[in-house]
């Protein structure tokens, strides 16, 4: 079970130490209120990809008419 539980901690090679020193340091040059603000451009900028992604693979699917 111990080795489970590591191995959810670990993320992209980092400790758990690493993770927290990072979000420190993170919370230190952004400040608590413009966290929020990041993470939502984060999030719509990852949805944005996701429809332009998806728009591909519609585009890619669908027949071509050839006359």
């Amino acid at each position: 079970m111990k080795r489970f539980m590591n191995s959810n901690i670990l993320m992209f090679g980092l400790g758990m130490q690493e993770v927290l020193v990072i979000a420190l340091i993170v919370l230190l040059l952004f400040g608590g209120k413009k966290i929020p603000e990041l993470m939502k451009g984060l999030g719509k900028g990852v949805k944005s990809f996701k429809e332009g992604m998806k728009e591909i693979e519609d585009d890619t699917s669908l027949p071509k008419n050839r006359e």
